[in-house]
């Protein structure tokens, strides 16, 4: 099918004026009418209502136009594949991610990325509270956990790995546990709904951090509340090195059970839905951020291997 005649029907749709839609599209009037009566014949339907004072869309019409929007954005988004298309990103991008992330690494870097790409407009919505990417209508979203939803199609930006910590202070007035049986006695800092996290050892052997079999006193739903409380001194917490690890390096807090890797496989995804189609817009984010932060995370050098 001609996506030249798909491309002149939704402006026409939208505009309601085939004249105009054809102009945009550097087509003379007459040419305009002639490709959407070529259109309309090879489908067997009236698209759009004509009369010389108006153009109406049709209940065919109104049927088709969503298909239609489809195929010119498998259109673009097979060319943004291939590296093709002279035409600039453009549309608004609906992005959702963890409040504490953005705020260190993206954040930061958004006025490159719109500078780069002055026909995209972002709408960002930034929380540490779990959301559900498709009922937002979302086109995009980081996600710091296994990637399990059968719905999502992802690409890696970074390993997650987690670690505990807790102020020097803290330890210092409540020792230094040397075993994950140890934090029974610690005062806790927890997510709320946290799960219950296994910690291996490099010779196998293996404990827990359950924040509910503990003296978990304070939960949140914040990571920086969480670790601006932990760097006060209120309990031990598990945070994502990428959170601490200027916290770690700085000495403002230390690492606890040096020696047992949190076992949860986490990993920061860029996550869109698999009935969405990757269009340029959200396929230069992508490449955006896997330039500025999934190359080298600087998070990486902050632990000793």
């Amino acid at each position: 099918m001609d996506t030249d005649s798909l491309r002149l029907f939704v402006l026409a749709a939208e505009k309601l004026n085939i004249s105009a839609a054809g102009r945009e599209l550097g087509m003379p009037p007459a040419v305009a009418s002639s490709r959407l009566a070529k259109l309309e014949r090879t489908l067997g339907a009236d698209l759009l209502h004509r009369s010389t004072r108006k153009v109406a869309l049709s209940l065919e019409g109104s049927e088709f136009l969503p298909f239609a929007r489809e195929m010119l954005a498998q259109e673009e988004a097979a060319k943004a594949a291939l590296g093709l298309g002279s035409k600039l990103a453009t549309g608004t991008l609906k992005f959702a991610a963890s409040s504490t992330f953005s705020q260190l690494y993206i954040v930061p870097l958004l006025p490159e990325f719109l500078d780069l790409h002055p026909g995209i407009d972002l709408d960002l919505r930034l929380s540490d509270t779990p959301f559900d990417l498709i009922e937002g209508s979302f086109d995009l979203a980081l996600r710091n956990t296994a990637l399990e939803d059968t719905s999502l199609k992802g690409r890696k930006l970074a390993d997650d790995k987690r670690i505990l910590c807790a102020s020097p202070d803290y330890l210092e007035r409540h020792g230094i546990p040397h075993e994950p049986d140890d934090l029974r006695t610690h005062h806790l800092l927890a997510f709320r709904n946290q799960a219950e996290r296994q910690l291996v050892a490099p010779d196998g052997k293996t404990g827990s951090y359950d924040p509910r079999a503990s003296k978990c006193r304070l939960v949140m739903d914040d990571g920086l509340s969480q670790k601006l409380a932990t760097v006060a001194g209120a309990g031990i917490s598990m945070n994502s090195l990428w959170s601490v690890h200027e916290e770690i390096n700085r000495g403002s807090l230390v690492q606890v059970l040096p020696d047992y890797q949190v076992n949860d496989q986490s990993v920061l995804w860029l996550v869109y839905p698999k009935s969405n189609v990757l269009t340029a817009k959200v396929r230069v984010f992508i490449d955006f951020l896997l330039e500025k932060i999934g190359r080298k995370p600087v998070w990486e050098k902050a632990l000793k291997s």
